[in-house]
């Protein structure tokens, strides 16, 4: 691979795959839904996957100093292990278990985005030809359609380079961050002209008075403090492990090491350069505002029971804010969401087929993943592995988004078009709230991808450092333990919010069994690999790092 990218050119392709732009829209729907309500911890919830990002992002960022190269966290723990008096031996176990790890994460995740992006548009043709497509329950079949569609169109833009990527990547960043600030302050001043008793306007366009209750059929946060608050330790978990999937991202750069000019220097400021700007301004104003907006004209259960909540809040504000032009301003801000959404998508398909690439070579996985492309050098086996499962998987997540907590009522699905589009994916409301969210649960497994492998880059941090000369026991231990502790923490509760009661244990409980069965695979695969290369599971003796 050949080194071209500046601090600029990793910073961007890291905010990229952290999109405030595409998640607010993609991902208030499943915040809002998942163990109703509580999305009235949403803010709190997202603060405090912050927190643990942002130790895991001081992780990563030591490491890069140390090692750089392509693999991110594979690499890591490899040079880590090795470099460690003791515990050497375990070098090869550490390396393969943070790949395959890694690969939970950053195979599943272009998934949850491609679905979305099927969903974004059907919500999107359903408000411009309501007699086509319902907006509030585009049909999943053209959603999944548009699923597979996207999965193999963004990867080919990431098999032509990671050069185009960057520039792509750095309009798509400055479109997003001029349309959402927009936004939030159109947002905040809607709520700021419309107190308690004063006369709002519907997604339907009438007019009703305006409350706002924490509790009760319509909750709405009644000031700005209790928007911000965490209400419930419970609901902030349950967040939490919904809001992982706006963060991720920032490590992302960590693999473009053998594509970067200045590696030690550029990629650990572009890990925290790009979770700042994306994560802790970005995301919690945004947030703020469109939680801020809420109102018992459209309240949290409002948002539950959309597509496209944001969208509806922009349709809201559009038309009083902006002279009735509600749905133009929706359609010019999902056009920025959609640019946002691939950029996502392509820099999660370059950091996920880089660190194959890294597996390919050194012979865990099979040798082809490791070739590079003879004109683009690009790892292009990986790359079109990665399109594949991503378009089976968003088919999957879209054509069962109206399942569980999503369910319409039947009265509601008799209402929507007669056409191929709603051929699969829909029944009758008992039907349907018995299965699984299809997103919700491929967002929980791309999730719990995301906590394994983060808590333990966080250990790996440790074992780096704990030997070197240039050792803190702030940076290099506390930060690392509590990120450590946080992320094994959100993985808990896959398990603790079923036991608790806490909204539906099919989504959560599957994710985990599914992820499961992923790591025996892993160590059934890694065995048997083992005995046919010839290797030894555990390393003899100290290798030159």
């Amino acid at each position: 691979m050949k080194p071209t990218l500046g601090l600029t050119g990793v910073t961007v392709n890291a905010m990229a795959l952290i999109a405030p732009g595409a998640f607010l829209w993609i991902t208030f729907v499943v915040q809002a839904g998942y163990a109703y309500p509580s999305g009235m911890a949403m803010w709190f919830g997202i603060f405090f996957a912050i927190l643990l990002a942002y130790a895991t992002a001081i992780s990563y960022s030591e490491l890069a100093k140390l090692y750089p190269g392509a693999g991110s966290s594979y690499l890591f723990a490899e040079k880590a292990f090795l470099n460690h008096s003791t515990n050497f031996r375990f070098a090869r176990i550490a390396k393969f278990a943070t790949g395959w790890a890694s690969h939970l994460y950053y195979w599943v995740y272009p998934g949850v985005m491609v679905a979305t992006i099927g969903i974004m548009i059907g919500y999107i043709l359903g408000s411009i030809a309501p007699n086509y497509m319902n907006a509030g329950i585009p049909g999943p079949v053209f959603m999944a359609l548009i699923a597979v569609i996207s999965a193999y169109g963004i990867s080919w833009i990431a098999f032509k380079g990671v050069v185009g990527s960057t520039m792509v990547n750095l309009v798509i960043n400055i479109v997003q961050w001029i349309a959402l600030l927009f936004f939030t302050a159109l947002a905040i001043a809607y709520r700021m002209g419309h107190p308690d008793g004063s006369t709002g306007m519907a997604l339907d366009g009438t007019s009703k008075v305006l409350h706002y209750a924490f509790n009760g059929d319509a909750p709405a946060h009644p000031t700005a403090l209790s928007v911000i608050m965490p209400h419930n330790f419970n609901w902030m978990m349950l967040q939490a492990t919904i809001a992982i999937l706006l963060l991720v991202g920032f490590e992302s750069i960590t693999s473009l090491g053998e594509e970067a000019r200045n590696p030690t220097k550029d990629i650990p400021r572009g890990v925290l350069l790009s979770i700042t700007i994306q994560c802790l301004f970005m995301y919690l104003i945004e947030y703020f505002a469109a939680n801020y907006f809420m109102n018992s004209a459209y309240s949290l259960a409002d948002a539950k029971g959309s597509a496209a909540p944001i969208g509806d809040m922009m349709v809201i504000i559009g038309n009083t804010l902006l002279a009735g032009h509600g749905l133009a301003f929706m359609l010019l801000e999902a056009v920025t969401v959609f640019l946002a959404l691939i950029g996502t998508t392509l820099a999660c398909i370059n950091t996920g087929a880089r660190v194959t690439y890294a597996m390919g070579r050194d012979e865990e996985v099979p040798q082809h993943f490791g070739l590079l492309h003879g004109d683009n050098l690009t790892p292009h086996r990986a790359i079109w592995t990665l399109a594949t499962i991503s378009a089976v998987l968003g088919a999957f997540a879209a054509l069962f988004f109206f399942c569980g907590s999503a369910a319409p009522d039947d009265k509601t699905m008799a209402t929507l078009p007669h056409s191929i589009w709603y051929a699969v994916g829909l029944g009758s409301n008992a039907t349907l709230s018995e299965l699984p969210n299809g997103l919700s649960l491929v967002t929980l497994i791309s999730n719990f991808g995301t906590f394994a492998l983060y808590g333990m880059t966080n250990i790996i941090c440790i074992v780096a450092f704990r030997e070197h000369h240039s050792f803190s026991g702030f940076k290099h231990m506390m930060v690392p333990v509590f990120g450590a502790i946080a992320n094994f923490g959100c993985m808990a509760f896959y398990i603790i919010g079923p036991l608790e009661g806490l909204g539906s244990w099919k989504e959560p409980i599957i994710a985990v069994v599914l992820s499961v069965i992923w790591g025996i695979y892993g160590a059934y695969y890694f065995s048997r690999n083992s005995k046919k290369l010839g290797r030894d599971t555990l390393t003899a003796k100290v290798t030159t790092a």
